[in-house]
């Protein structure tokens, strides 16, 4: 995990207005409005590299309520879509999101359904997918 939250501040994009990174607070409160317990590795995920710009993709935030990307009207919007509500859906990518599984394994549901494409952790999502968007 170390190496991949290093190679993402290598890769982060400065801009002007600067992300934040949130408190443990800030999760737990973010947990409660979308009903779902968030796996322990996202958590981390949140805490360690929320700010990071990397890409195109831009992974769910908890830090700003007014964001177009927190957390709780991501998952909203997702779950209108048709996501299937256990799913955490944690990226939006054009008609697709990246979700986590209640276990921690990344997933992508695009289409109606799932891809088959998964990940066995966000880190190694981070990694492999956003690091190369």
């Amino acid at each position: 995990m170390d190496e991949i939250v290093d190679m993402l501040r290598e890769a982060n994009t400065a801009v002007a207005w600067g992300m934040e990174l949130p408190t443990h607070e800030m999760t737990v409160e973010a947990e409660e409005q979308i009903l779902l317990p968030m796996p322990r590795d996202y958590r981390e995920f949140l805490l360690e590299v929320s700010d990071v710009i990397v890409g195109s993709l831009e992974p769910a935030v908890v830090a700003d309520s007014s964001a177009h990307n927190y957390l709780p009207e991501l998952c909203a919007t997702a779950w209108s879509d048709g996501v299937p509500r256990h799913l955490l859906p944690f990226c939006k990518h054009q008609d697709a999101y990246y979700c986590l599984e209640p276990e921690g394994e990344v997933v992508l549901w695009a289409d109606g359904d799932l891809t088959g494409e998964t990940w066995e952790t966000i880190w190694y999502w981070a990694r492999d997918v956003w690091l190369e968007s």
